[in-house]
């Protein structure tokens, strides 16, 4: 393989559609997980148990057995597909907000589990100190919990960021291999190898591995 063997106006589109697709995704997993994670920690309930192992089900799901059950939850005969058809005028399958929602899906076990940690780290006591002097619910997640829990934050964001960067199976189900419109570094890869074109495929591989090498380093950086 060399540089000049690449077509770079080749090697562009899915980086491009890839970055666009996992921030919008990494940005949405995170507020997502961080309220859910919340709640979850400062609830007791009838159930608990079952409904965290459901969250925690795409972190070992097989990601075609994840993009089937979006396929058909997300489908034009069903309920919510119809409504997203009515939203945006057209299906959400085979687009690149599809390509998000399996993002969010299969990153969300990560983010989730991070958060819940670092809630359960936070000292209740100064929960309890804030809330004596007459802190709100919403002052007392501002000033105290969140403070507190900062770098589990960053350190979620980035390892969501990383797992919705590396989507494949899934996002391959839902959102199709549409070049220029749904195709992904992954997917890329996969019909790159496909048809026999191991320089393409090793541009984008090298590309993902450098991504997510300085993202995971960050999150080591930020754990110390």
């Amino acid at each position: 393989m060399t540089i000049i063997n690449i077509d770079w106006f080749e090697l562009w589109p899915p980086i491009r559609l890839s970055l666009q697709i996992t921030f919008l995704s990494s940005v949405l997993t995170a507020v997502i997980g961080i309220a859910v994670a919340w709640w979850m920690s400062r609830k007791k309930f009838s159930g608990k148990l079952i409904l965290e192992t459901i969250f925690m089900l795409p972190m070992v799901l097989p990601p075609t057995v994840i993009g089937f059950l979006l396929l058909v939850i997300l489908g034009r005969k069903s309920a919510v597909g119809r409504f997203f058809e009515w939203l945006f005028t057209a299906p959400i399958i085979f687009t690149w907000w599809a390509a998000v929602i399996a993002s969010i899906v299969v990153a969300f076990p990560l983010v989730y589990q991070t958060m819940r940690v670092g809630f359960d780290s936070v000292d209740r006591d100064f929960e309890e100190a804030a809330r004596s002097i007459g802190a709100n619910e919403w002052q007392l997640f501002r000033f105290i919990t969140f403070p507190l829990v900062s770098r589990s934050v960053l350190s979620a964001y980035i390892l969501g960021f990383a797992r919705g960067l590396g989507e494949f199976g899934a996002t391959l189900m839902i959102a199709g291999n549409i070049p220029g419109k749904t195709q992904t570094i992954p997917t890329a890869i996969y019909v790159a190898v496909d048809a026999g074109n191991l320089t393409m495929a090793w541009a984008w591989t090298v590309c993902t591995i450098v991504i997510s090498f300085f993202m995971l380093l960050l999150t080591g950086k930020l754990k110390r």
